[in-house]
């Protein structure tokens, strides 16, 4: 029994030093990411480049969400076209079209549809 309590010493010691070494490393970790933001301050090219990839991003999202919301409005449409109106298009061509090039798309179906080309 006392051969277990020595292991158990034992590996807590392990254990209070692997927290001893994280603690320094945390605080080394910590003082070299001051001294990267100290050395940024001051410099206005770094203002520059954070106002340029703000502008990116929110020109990027307002793109992005409005291709979401075409493709989204050509699947209803096709949806539509398929099942209301029971027009019958080539299904996996047509839903691919109507997801890529949105309420566009659907509409150049039913013109090739229309004169026998699909």
């Amino acid at each position: 029994m006392g051969f277990s309590f020595i292991a158990l010493a034992a590996d807590l010691n392990k254990f209070a030093e692997g927290a001893q070494h994280m603690a320094e490393l945390g605080s080394s970790a910590g003082q070299k990411a001051s001294e990267f933001i100290t050395g940024l301050a001051g410099k206005p090219e770094i203002l520059v480049i954070g106002i340029a990839l703000v502008i990116i991003a929110i020109v990027m999202i307002f793109f992005i969400k409005k291709i979401i919301i075409n493709s989204i409005l050509g699947l209803i449409a096709w949806a539509v076209l398929n099942y209301y109106f029971k027009i019958q298009l080539p299904f996996i061509p047509s839903l691919a079209v109507s997801l890529i090039f949105g309420l566009a798309g659907v509409g150049a179906m039913l013109v090739l549809k229309f004169f026998g080309l699909l």
